[in-house]
Protein backbone atom coordinates (compact mmCIF):
# COMPACT_ATOMS: atom_id res chain seq x y z
CA UNK A 1 0.00 0.00 0.00
CA UNK A 2 1.00 3.43 -0.19
CA UNK A 3 4.50 5.01 -0.87
CA UNK A 4 6.82 4.04 -4.60
CA UNK A 5 7.90 5.85 -7.30
CA UNK A 6 7.32 3.46 -9.51
CA UNK A 7 9.14 3.23 -12.41
CA UNK A 8 8.05 3.84 -15.88
CA UNK A 9 5.06 6.47 -14.38
CA UNK A 10 3.99 9.26 -15.32
CA UNK A 11 3.98 12.40 -13.03
CA UNK A 12 0.77 13.89 -12.57
CA UNK A 13 2.29 17.28 -14.00
CA UNK A 14 3.12 18.37 -16.91
CA UNK A 15 6.73 19.79 -17.67
CA UNK A 16 5.36 21.36 -21.17
CA UNK A 17 7.41 24.11 -22.39
CA UNK A 18 10.26 22.29 -20.62
CA UNK A 19 12.46 22.18 -23.55
CA UNK A 20 11.54 25.89 -24.84
CA UNK A 21 12.18 27.24 -21.52
CA UNK A 22 15.71 26.80 -20.49
CA UNK A 23 15.32 26.94 -16.79
CA UNK A 24 12.94 24.43 -16.60
CA UNK A 25 15.30 21.77 -18.53
CA UNK A 26 16.99 20.68 -15.42
CA UNK A 27 13.52 20.14 -13.77
CA UNK A 28 12.49 17.43 -16.54
CA UNK A 29 15.82 15.98 -15.72
CA UNK A 30 15.41 15.49 -12.22
CA UNK A 31 11.71 14.59 -12.70
CA UNK A 32 12.86 11.80 -14.98
CA UNK A 33 15.36 10.59 -12.43
CA UNK A 34 12.10 10.18 -10.02
CA UNK A 35 11.40 7.31 -12.07
CA UNK A 36 14.46 5.90 -13.49
CA UNK A 37 14.88 2.06 -12.31
CA UNK A 38 18.62 2.71 -10.84
CA UNK A 39 17.68 3.02 -6.91
CA UNK A 40 20.53 5.43 -6.96
CA UNK A 41 19.16 8.49 -9.80
CA UNK A 42 15.95 7.80 -7.63
CA UNK A 43 17.54 8.47 -4.53
CA UNK A 44 19.74 11.52 -5.74
CA UNK A 45 16.98 12.91 -7.27
CA UNK A 46 14.94 12.93 -3.88
CA UNK A 47 17.55 14.56 -2.54
CA UNK A 48 17.13 17.76 -4.59
CA UNK A 49 13.84 17.72 -4.17
CA UNK A 50 13.84 21.13 -2.94
CA UNK A 51 14.97 22.22 -5.86
CA UNK A 52 12.70 20.79 -8.04
CA UNK A 53 10.10 22.81 -5.61
CA UNK A 54 11.96 25.47 -6.04
CA UNK A 55 11.53 25.78 -9.67
CA UNK A 56 8.57 24.87 -9.91
CA UNK A 57 7.20 27.44 -7.07
CA UNK A 58 5.16 27.49 -4.44
CA UNK A 59 1.56 26.61 -6.12
CA UNK A 60 2.89 24.01 -8.50
CA UNK A 61 5.04 22.29 -5.65
CA UNK A 62 1.35 22.01 -3.71
CA UNK A 63 -1.21 21.21 -6.59
CA UNK A 64 1.24 18.74 -8.58
CA UNK A 65 5.06 17.61 -6.95
CA UNK A 66 2.78 16.66 -3.54
CA UNK A 67 0.05 14.52 -4.75
CA UNK A 68 2.64 13.39 -7.20
CA UNK A 69 4.86 11.75 -4.25
CA UNK A 70 2.10 10.73 -2.68
CA UNK A 71 -0.17 8.78 -5.22
CA UNK A 72 3.40 6.98 -6.48
CA UNK A 73 5.01 6.18 -3.22
CA UNK A 74 6.60 2.92 -3.29
CA UNK A 75 9.78 2.26 -3.50
CA UNK A 76 13.01 1.51 -1.58
CA UNK A 77 13.52 2.27 1.90
CA UNK A 78 16.66 4.70 1.45
CA UNK A 79 14.79 6.51 -0.65
CA UNK A 80 11.70 6.39 1.31
CA UNK A 81 13.90 7.73 4.30
CA UNK A 82 15.55 10.49 2.32
CA UNK A 83 11.77 11.97 1.26
CA UNK A 84 10.24 11.52 4.98
CA UNK A 85 13.26 13.44 5.98
CA UNK A 86 12.93 16.27 3.10
CA UNK A 87 9.30 16.99 3.71
CA UNK A 88 10.17 17.88 7.45
CA UNK A 89 12.44 21.11 5.76
CA UNK A 90 9.35 21.70 2.86
CA UNK A 91 7.66 24.17 4.88
CA UNK A 92 8.30 27.19 2.95
CA UNK A 93 8.62 25.82 -0.03
CA UNK A 94 4.66 25.16 -0.36
CA UNK A 95 3.80 28.42 0.94
CA UNK A 96 4.94 28.87 4.42
CA UNK A 97 2.76 28.18 7.84
CA UNK A 98 -0.78 28.61 5.82
CA UNK A 99 0.21 25.98 3.66
CA UNK A 100 2.31 23.97 5.68
CA UNK A 101 -1.21 21.06 5.86
CA UNK A 102 -0.43 19.74 2.82
CA UNK A 103 2.95 18.28 3.80
CA UNK A 104 0.35 16.00 5.67
CA UNK A 105 -0.74 13.53 3.25
CA UNK A 106 2.67 12.39 1.80
CA UNK A 107 4.08 12.13 5.58
CA UNK A 108 0.94 10.27 6.86
CA UNK A 109 1.62 7.31 3.83
CA UNK A 110 5.17 7.32 5.23
CA UNK A 111 4.67 6.81 9.01
CA UNK A 112 2.39 3.22 7.89
CA UNK A 113 5.08 1.61 5.69
CA UNK A 114 6.69 -1.54 7.11
CA UNK A 115 10.56 -0.37 7.70
CA UNK A 116 10.86 1.08 11.02
CA UNK A 117 13.42 3.92 10.17
CA UNK A 118 11.27 5.38 7.83
CA UNK A 119 8.14 5.69 9.81
CA UNK A 120 10.33 7.49 12.50
CA UNK A 121 11.98 10.12 10.37
CA UNK A 122 8.15 10.27 8.74
CA UNK A 123 7.38 10.75 12.72
CA UNK A 124 9.95 13.53 13.34
CA UNK A 125 8.88 15.11 10.53
CA UNK A 126 5.47 15.38 11.51
CA UNK A 127 6.18 16.48 14.82
CA UNK A 128 8.59 19.25 13.33
CA UNK A 129 5.70 20.75 10.86
CA UNK A 130 3.65 20.27 13.90
CA UNK A 131 4.73 23.67 15.53
CA UNK A 132 4.03 25.30 12.22
CA UNK A 133 0.69 24.66 12.12
CA UNK A 134 -2.12 27.13 13.71
CA UNK A 135 -4.16 26.17 16.50
CA UNK A 136 -7.50 26.17 14.43
CA UNK A 137 -5.05 24.07 11.42
CA UNK A 138 -3.48 21.45 13.82
CA UNK A 139 -7.47 20.69 14.76
CA UNK A 140 -8.51 20.75 11.47
CA UNK A 141 -5.96 18.66 9.31
CA UNK A 142 -3.25 17.50 11.89
CA UNK A 143 -5.48 15.74 14.89
CA UNK A 144 -7.50 14.10 12.48
CA UNK A 145 -4.50 12.22 10.91
CA UNK A 146 -3.09 11.36 14.36
CA UNK A 147 -6.67 9.67 15.05
CA UNK A 148 -6.56 8.31 11.46
CA UNK A 149 -2.80 6.43 12.64
CA UNK A 150 -3.85 5.61 15.75
CA UNK A 151 -7.33 3.91 14.78
CA UNK A 152 -5.18 1.98 11.57
CA UNK A 153 -5.80 -1.48 10.81
CA UNK A 154 -1.46 -1.66 10.66
CA UNK A 155 0.16 -1.76 14.06
CA UNK A 156 2.77 0.33 12.15
CA UNK A 157 0.24 3.02 11.99
CA UNK A 158 -0.56 2.83 15.40
CA UNK A 159 3.35 2.69 16.42
CA UNK A 160 3.65 6.55 15.00
CA UNK A 161 0.85 7.70 16.47
CA UNK A 162 1.82 7.03 19.75
CA UNK A 163 4.32 10.06 18.99
CA UNK A 164 2.55 12.75 17.66
CA UNK A 165 0.17 13.05 20.73
CA UNK A 166 2.18 15.08 23.02
CA UNK A 167 3.30 17.95 19.93
CA UNK A 168 -1.24 18.54 19.46
CA UNK A 169 -2.70 17.87 22.62
CA UNK A 170 -1.30 21.50 24.50
CA UNK A 171 -2.69 23.40 21.36
CA UNK A 172 -6.47 22.06 20.77
CA UNK A 173 -9.78 22.55 22.43
CA UNK A 174 -10.80 20.41 26.00
CA UNK A 175 -12.75 18.27 24.01
CA UNK A 176 -10.36 17.31 21.31
CA UNK A 177 -8.08 16.79 24.13
CA UNK A 178 -10.45 14.41 25.83
CA UNK A 179 -10.46 12.36 22.14
CA UNK A 180 -6.58 12.29 22.18
CA UNK A 181 -6.24 10.81 25.94
CA UNK A 182 -8.90 8.15 24.97
CA UNK A 183 -6.55 7.42 21.95
CA UNK A 184 -3.81 7.34 24.05
CA UNK A 185 -5.59 5.20 26.73
CA UNK A 186 -6.34 2.30 24.18
CA UNK A 187 -2.94 2.11 22.06
CA UNK A 188 -1.59 1.47 25.90
CA UNK A 189 -3.90 -1.72 26.01
CA UNK A 190 -2.96 -2.81 21.93
CA UNK A 191 -3.16 -6.10 21.72
CA UNK A 192 0.06 -5.64 19.68
CA UNK A 193 3.46 -5.57 22.03
CA UNK A 194 4.99 -3.14 19.57
CA UNK A 195 2.42 -0.75 19.92
CA UNK A 196 2.44 -0.56 23.93
CA UNK A 197 5.84 -0.71 23.30
CA UNK A 198 5.85 2.66 21.25
CA UNK A 199 3.29 4.17 23.85
CA UNK A 200 5.20 3.18 27.03
CA UNK A 201 8.49 4.83 25.40
CA UNK A 202 5.99 8.05 24.85
CA UNK A 203 4.08 7.79 28.38
CA UNK A 204 6.56 10.23 30.13
CA UNK A 205 6.73 12.18 27.37
CA UNK A 206 2.57 12.76 27.32
CA UNK A 207 2.57 12.63 30.62
CA UNK A 208 4.23 16.30 30.41
CA UNK A 209 1.85 18.26 28.51
CA UNK A 210 -1.08 17.01 30.35
CA UNK A 211 -2.77 19.24 33.50
CA UNK A 212 -2.39 17.82 36.40
CA UNK A 213 -5.63 16.42 37.31
CA UNK A 214 -5.15 13.89 34.25
CA UNK A 215 -1.62 12.92 35.07
CA UNK A 216 -3.05 11.68 38.25
CA UNK A 217 -6.67 9.84 36.95
CA UNK A 218 -5.35 8.77 33.60
CA UNK A 219 -1.50 8.65 33.21
CA UNK A 220 -0.97 6.58 36.84
CA UNK A 221 -3.40 3.96 35.86
CA UNK A 222 -1.57 3.28 32.21
CA UNK A 223 1.59 3.46 34.29
CA UNK A 224 0.53 1.04 36.40
CA UNK A 225 -0.80 -1.12 33.59
CA UNK A 226 2.40 -0.95 31.31
CA UNK A 227 4.62 -1.59 34.28
CA UNK A 228 3.07 -5.06 34.99
CA UNK A 229 2.37 -5.84 30.90
CA UNK A 230 3.68 -9.18 30.41
CA UNK A 231 6.30 -8.28 27.65
CA UNK A 232 9.55 -7.20 29.75
CA UNK A 233 10.41 -4.91 26.53
CA UNK A 234 7.66 -3.34 27.91
CA UNK A 235 7.77 -2.84 31.31
CA UNK A 236 11.45 -1.69 30.91
CA UNK A 237 10.30 1.49 29.29
CA UNK A 238 7.26 1.95 31.84
CA UNK A 239 10.16 2.88 34.49
CA UNK A 240 11.44 5.05 32.56
CA UNK A 241 8.56 7.07 32.35
CA UNK A 242 7.67 6.25 35.49
CA UNK A 243 10.63 8.42 36.48
CA UNK A 244 9.51 11.72 34.58
CA UNK A 245 6.12 11.18 36.05
CA UNK A 246 7.65 10.87 39.27
CA UNK A 247 8.73 14.55 39.07
CA UNK A 248 5.26 16.34 37.43
CA UNK A 249 3.46 14.80 41.15
CA UNK A 250 3.70 16.83 44.41
CA UNK A 251 5.69 14.74 47.21
CA UNK A 252 2.59 14.12 48.92
CA UNK A 253 1.13 12.19 46.16
CA UNK A 254 4.46 10.08 45.30
CA UNK A 255 4.36 7.48 48.04
CA UNK A 256 0.88 6.31 47.00
CA UNK A 257 0.54 7.30 43.39
CA UNK A 258 4.12 6.18 42.08
CA UNK A 259 6.16 4.00 44.36
CA UNK A 260 4.35 0.63 44.77
CA UNK A 261 4.75 0.23 41.25
CA UNK A 262 8.59 1.51 40.78
CA UNK A 263 9.49 -0.77 44.31
CA UNK A 264 8.08 -3.69 42.08
CA UNK A 265 9.89 -2.74 39.00
CA UNK A 266 13.17 -3.01 41.56
CA UNK A 267 12.57 -6.44 41.91
CA UNK A 268 11.04 -7.38 38.68
CA UNK A 269 11.75 -10.97 37.68
CA UNK A 270 13.38 -10.23 34.28
CA UNK A 271 16.99 -8.49 35.08
CA UNK A 272 16.12 -6.05 32.34
CA UNK A 273 13.71 -4.00 34.32
CA UNK A 274 15.78 -4.67 36.98
CA UNK A 275 18.71 -3.17 35.04
CA UNK A 276 16.39 -0.18 33.40
CA UNK A 277 15.65 1.14 37.53
CA UNK A 278 19.73 0.59 38.44
CA UNK A 279 20.18 2.90 35.35
CA UNK A 280 17.54 5.64 36.07
CA UNK A 281 18.46 5.12 39.63
CA UNK A 282 20.24 9.11 40.14
CA UNK A 283 16.85 10.57 37.96
CA UNK A 284 14.53 8.69 40.34
CA UNK A 285 16.58 9.84 43.74
CA UNK A 286 16.25 13.29 42.57
CA UNK A 287 12.44 13.36 41.21
CA UNK A 288 11.41 11.85 44.44
CA UNK A 289 13.56 13.75 47.35
CA UNK A 290 14.94 12.93 50.51
CA UNK A 291 12.31 11.45 52.32
CA UNK A 292 11.62 8.86 50.11
CA UNK A 293 14.79 8.27 48.68
CA UNK A 294 16.23 7.11 52.75
CA UNK A 295 12.99 5.40 53.31
CA UNK A 296 12.36 3.39 50.27
CA UNK A 297 15.60 3.75 47.75
CA UNK A 298 18.15 3.23 49.86
CA UNK A 299 16.76 -0.67 50.34
CA UNK A 300 15.88 -0.55 46.50
CA UNK A 301 19.53 0.49 45.80
CA UNK A 302 21.08 -2.45 48.29
CA UNK A 303 19.52 -5.02 46.59
CA UNK A 304 20.64 -4.21 43.10
CA UNK A 305 23.94 -3.73 44.35
CA UNK A 306 23.37 -7.55 45.40
CA UNK A 307 21.89 -8.74 42.81
CA UNK A 308 22.33 -11.71 41.04
CA UNK A 309 22.86 -10.54 37.57
CA UNK A 310 26.35 -9.02 37.02
CA UNK A 311 24.84 -6.65 34.66
CA UNK A 312 22.29 -5.26 37.34
CA UNK A 313 24.96 -4.89 39.96
CA UNK A 314 27.36 -3.20 37.46
CA UNK A 315 24.54 -0.36 36.41
CA UNK A 316 23.93 0.05 40.04
CA UNK A 317 27.90 0.57 40.96
CA UNK A 318 27.74 2.85 38.11
CA UNK A 319 25.17 4.98 40.04
CA UNK A 320 27.24 4.61 43.75
CA UNK A 321 28.62 8.25 43.29
CA UNK A 322 26.13 10.09 42.54
CA UNK A 323 23.75 8.31 44.92
CA UNK A 324 25.69 9.25 47.41
CA UNK A 325 26.33 12.71 46.35
CA UNK A 326 23.15 13.11 46.23
CA UNK A 327 21.81 11.92 49.83
CA UNK A 328 20.49 14.09 52.45
CA UNK A 329 23.19 15.88 54.34
CA UNK A 330 22.29 14.82 58.09
CA UNK A 331 22.22 11.37 56.82
CA UNK A 332 24.87 10.82 54.44
CA UNK A 333 27.54 9.48 56.73
CA UNK A 334 25.24 7.09 58.26
CA UNK A 335 23.49 5.74 55.00
CA UNK A 336 27.08 4.99 53.08
CA UNK A 337 28.35 3.55 56.28
CA UNK A 338 25.66 1.12 57.25
CA UNK A 339 23.68 0.47 53.90
CA UNK A 340 25.95 1.24 51.11
CA UNK A 341 29.09 -0.16 51.81
CA UNK A 342 28.32 -3.66 53.58
CA UNK A 343 27.37 -4.14 49.94
CA UNK A 344 30.28 -3.89 48.16
CA UNK A 345 30.90 -7.38 47.76
CA UNK A 346 31.35 -7.54 44.25
CA UNK A 347 34.41 -6.80 42.36
CA UNK A 348 32.65 -4.36 40.15
CA UNK A 349 30.79 -2.04 43.13
CA UNK A 350 34.21 -2.24 45.17
CA UNK A 351 35.43 -0.93 42.41
CA UNK A 352 33.45 1.64 41.28
CA UNK A 353 33.78 2.60 44.27
CA UNK A 354 37.44 2.36 44.26
CA UNK A 355 37.70 3.98 41.36
CA UNK A 356 35.24 7.13 42.86
CA UNK A 357 37.55 7.07 46.05
CA UNK A 358 37.65 11.07 45.91
CA UNK A 359 34.19 11.47 45.85
CA UNK A 360 33.27 8.97 48.43
CA UNK A 361 36.06 10.63 50.43
CA UNK A 362 35.24 13.89 50.13
CA UNK A 363 31.56 12.32 51.27
CA UNK A 364 32.38 10.29 54.78
CA UNK A 365 36.33 11.07 55.80
CA UNK A 366 39.15 9.29 54.97
CA UNK A 367 39.36 7.33 58.30
CA UNK A 368 36.41 5.85 58.05
CA UNK A 369 36.94 5.11 54.20
CA UNK A 370 40.26 3.12 55.10
CA UNK A 371 38.60 1.15 57.87
CA UNK A 372 36.08 -0.12 55.73
CA UNK A 373 37.44 0.08 52.40
CA UNK A 374 41.44 -1.58 52.67
CA UNK A 375 39.97 -5.50 53.38
CA UNK A 376 37.46 -4.83 50.04
CA UNK A 377 41.23 -3.44 48.16
CA UNK A 378 43.02 -6.32 50.14
CA UNK A 379 39.99 -9.17 48.66
CA UNK A 380 40.47 -7.46 45.16
CA UNK A 381 43.70 -7.71 44.61
CA UNK A 382 44.24 -11.40 45.32
CA UNK A 383 40.84 -11.85 43.72
CA UNK A 384 41.09 -14.89 40.83
CA UNK A 385 40.35 -12.82 38.21
CA UNK A 386 42.81 -11.04 36.76
CA UNK A 387 41.30 -8.44 35.48
CA UNK A 388 39.88 -7.76 38.79
CA UNK A 389 43.51 -7.76 39.82
CA UNK A 390 44.23 -5.03 37.38
CA UNK A 391 41.82 -3.00 37.79
CA UNK A 392 42.93 -2.60 41.13
CA UNK A 393 46.33 -1.91 40.32
CA UNK A 394 45.56 1.00 38.17
CA UNK A 395 43.28 2.51 40.78
CA UNK A 396 46.63 2.50 43.29
CA UNK A 397 47.45 5.34 42.78
CA UNK A 398 44.68 7.39 43.15
CA UNK A 399 44.26 5.50 46.66
CA UNK A 400 47.75 6.42 47.71
CA UNK A 401 47.07 10.13 46.78
CA UNK A 402 44.07 9.73 49.08
CA UNK A 403 45.13 7.89 51.94
CA UNK A 404 48.24 9.44 52.15
CA UNK A 405 52.20 7.94 52.73
CA UNK A 406 51.73 6.70 55.86
CA UNK A 407 48.53 4.37 55.39
CA UNK A 408 49.95 3.81 52.56
CA UNK A 409 53.54 2.26 53.36
CA UNK A 410 51.80 0.57 56.38
CA UNK A 411 48.89 -1.18 54.65
CA UNK A 412 49.45 -1.09 50.81
CA UNK A 413 52.84 -1.46 50.11
CA UNK A 414 53.55 -4.86 50.42
CA UNK A 415 50.26 -5.30 48.09
CA UNK A 416 52.01 -3.39 45.44
CA UNK A 417 55.17 -5.67 46.06
CA UNK A 418 53.57 -8.54 45.59
CA UNK A 419 51.64 -7.43 42.30
CA UNK A 420 55.19 -7.60 40.67
CA UNK A 421 55.21 -11.30 40.89
CA UNK A 422 51.61 -11.93 39.86
CA UNK A 423 51.84 -15.03 37.67
CA UNK A 424 48.66 -15.13 36.33
CA UNK A 425 48.93 -12.43 33.60
CA UNK A 426 51.81 -10.46 32.34
CA UNK A 427 49.65 -7.90 31.56
CA UNK A 428 49.25 -7.33 35.48
CA UNK A 429 53.45 -7.56 36.31
CA UNK A 430 53.40 -4.39 33.20
CA UNK A 431 50.23 -2.38 35.13
CA UNK A 432 51.98 -3.27 38.46
CA UNK A 433 55.57 -1.56 37.20
CA UNK A 434 53.87 1.53 36.19
CA UNK A 435 51.92 2.08 39.40
CA UNK A 436 55.47 1.74 40.89
CA UNK A 437 56.23 4.90 38.80
CA UNK A 438 53.64 6.53 39.06
CA UNK A 439 53.70 6.02 43.14
CA UNK A 440 57.12 7.66 42.74
CA UNK A 441 56.03 10.42 41.09
CA UNK A 442 53.37 10.90 43.81
CA UNK A 443 55.55 10.50 46.62
CA UNK A 444 58.99 11.24 45.60
CA UNK A 445 62.39 9.81 44.98
CA UNK A 446 63.40 9.68 48.54
CA UNK A 447 60.69 7.69 49.57
CA UNK A 448 61.23 5.52 46.49
CA UNK A 449 65.05 4.92 47.86
CA UNK A 450 63.80 4.14 51.20
CA UNK A 451 60.82 1.84 50.52
CA UNK A 452 60.55 1.12 47.18
CA UNK A 453 64.17 0.46 45.68
CA UNK A 454 65.64 -2.04 48.08
CA UNK A 455 62.45 -4.75 47.70
CA UNK A 456 62.86 -4.61 43.98
CA UNK A 457 66.51 -4.94 43.81
CA UNK A 458 66.05 -7.49 46.71
CA UNK A 459 63.88 -9.64 43.67
CA UNK A 460 67.64 -9.57 41.63
CA UNK A 461 68.74 -12.49 43.90
CA UNK A 462 64.95 -14.67 44.06
CA UNK A 463 65.70 -18.13 42.13
CA UNK A 464 62.43 -17.62 40.35
CA UNK A 465 64.02 -16.20 36.81
CA UNK A 466 60.69 -14.37 35.80
CA UNK A 467 61.04 -12.58 39.55
CA UNK A 468 64.63 -11.17 38.29
CA UNK A 469 63.43 -10.09 35.14
CA UNK A 470 60.58 -8.47 36.74
CA UNK A 471 63.74 -6.54 38.89
CA UNK A 472 64.75 -4.88 35.33
CA UNK A 473 61.35 -3.99 34.47
CA UNK A 474 60.77 -1.91 37.53
CA UNK A 475 64.25 -0.58 36.91
CA UNK A 476 63.40 1.06 33.45
CA UNK A 477 60.19 2.49 34.88
CA UNK A 478 61.96 4.03 38.33
CA UNK A 479 65.16 5.33 36.46
CA UNK A 480 63.33 8.32 34.91
CA UNK A 481 61.21 9.16 37.67
CA UNK A 482 64.09 8.51 40.70
CA UNK A 483 66.76 10.63 38.86
CA UNK A 484 70.58 9.42 38.27
CA UNK A 485 72.04 9.74 41.41
CA UNK A 486 69.52 6.95 43.08
CA UNK A 487 69.62 5.27 39.41
CA UNK A 488 73.76 5.40 39.44
CA UNK A 489 74.13 4.73 42.93
CA UNK A 490 71.58 1.43 43.92
CA UNK A 491 70.47 0.38 40.56
CA UNK A 492 72.47 -0.04 38.06
CA UNK A 493 75.26 -2.10 40.01
CA UNK A 494 72.75 -4.71 40.28
CA UNK A 495 71.82 -4.63 36.34
CA UNK A 496 75.50 -5.39 35.77
CA UNK A 497 75.45 -8.18 38.37
CA UNK A 498 72.99 -10.03 36.28
CA UNK A 499 74.58 -9.63 33.31
CA UNK A 500 76.49 -12.72 34.32
CA UNK A 501 72.57 -14.46 34.87
CA UNK A 502 72.44 -18.05 33.37
CA UNK A 503 69.36 -17.81 32.03
CA UNK A 504 69.90 -15.91 28.39
CA UNK A 505 66.59 -14.43 28.82
CA UNK A 506 67.61 -12.19 31.64
CA UNK A 507 70.78 -11.45 30.40
CA UNK A 508 69.37 -9.94 26.73
CA UNK A 509 66.76 -7.57 29.16
CA UNK A 510 69.79 -6.66 30.76
CA UNK A 511 70.85 -5.27 27.35
CA UNK A 512 67.26 -3.90 26.76
CA UNK A 513 67.90 -1.99 30.90
CA UNK A 514 70.95 -0.98 30.28
CA UNK A 515 69.63 0.79 26.72
CA UNK A 516 66.42 2.47 28.57
CA UNK A 517 68.00 4.05 31.51
CA UNK A 518 71.71 5.20 29.22
CA UNK A 519 69.96 8.38 28.67
CA UNK A 520 69.66 9.00 32.20
CA UNK A 521 73.10 8.31 33.39
CA UNK A 522 76.19 10.71 33.08
CA UNK A 523 78.51 10.15 29.88
CA UNK A 524 81.59 9.24 32.20
CA UNK A 525 79.52 6.33 33.34
CA UNK A 526 78.59 5.27 30.06
CA UNK A 527 81.56 5.07 28.49
CA UNK A 528 83.42 3.30 31.43
CA UNK A 529 80.96 1.08 33.09
CA UNK A 530 78.05 0.62 30.49
CA UNK A 531 79.97 0.04 27.89
CA UNK A 532 82.38 -2.93 28.70
CA UNK A 533 79.34 -4.96 29.71
CA UNK A 534 77.34 -4.33 26.63
CA UNK A 535 80.61 -5.21 25.17
CA UNK A 536 81.36 -8.28 26.47
CA UNK A 537 77.50 -9.11 26.18
CA UNK A 538 77.66 -8.25 22.39
CA UNK A 539 80.34 -11.53 21.62
CA UNK A 540 77.55 -13.71 24.43
CA UNK A 541 76.66 -17.25 22.70
CA UNK A 542 73.01 -16.47 22.79
CA UNK A 543 72.29 -14.87 19.20
CA UNK A 544 69.58 -12.78 21.11
CA UNK A 545 71.90 -11.31 23.62
CA UNK A 546 74.24 -10.40 21.24
CA UNK A 547 71.16 -8.62 19.41
CA UNK A 548 69.76 -6.91 21.85
CA UNK A 549 73.58 -5.73 23.14
CA UNK A 550 74.59 -4.36 19.44
CA UNK A 551 71.04 -2.46 19.28
CA UNK A 552 71.86 -0.59 22.43
CA UNK A 553 75.39 0.12 21.80
CA UNK A 554 74.18 1.54 18.81
CA UNK A 555 71.44 3.63 20.25
CA UNK A 556 73.38 4.99 23.20
CA UNK A 557 76.21 5.96 20.22
CA UNK A 558 78.99 3.91 22.43
CA UNK A 559 80.38 1.79 19.08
Amino acid sequence: EGFGLVPGSTPSFSMAGADSDDSLYPIAVLIDELRNEDVQLRLNSIKKLSTIALALGVERTRTELLPFLTDTIYDEDEVLLALAEQLGNFTMLVGGPEYVHCLLPPLESLATVEETVVRDKAVESLRKISHEHSPVDLEVHFEPLVKRLASGDWFTSRTSACGLFSVCYPRVSSTVKAEIRQHFRTLCSDDTPMVRRAAASKLGEFAKVLELEYVKSDIISLFTALASDEQDSVRLLAVEAGVSIATLLPQEDLEALVMPTLRQAAEDKSWRVRYMVADKFSDLQKAVGPEITKNDLVPAFQNLLKDCEAEVRAAAANKVKEFCENLPEDSRETIIMTHILPCVKCPEVRLNIISNLDCVNEVIGIRQLSQSLLPAIVELAEDAKWRVRLAIIEYMPLLAGQLGVEFFDEKLNSLCMAWLVDHGSCYNVEAATCNLMKLVEKFGAEWAQNTIVPKVLGMANDPNYLHRMTTLFCINALSEVCGQEITTKHMLPVVFKMSNDQVANVRFNVAKSLQKIGPVLDSNCLQTEVKPVLEKLASDQDMDVKYFAQEAISVLSLA
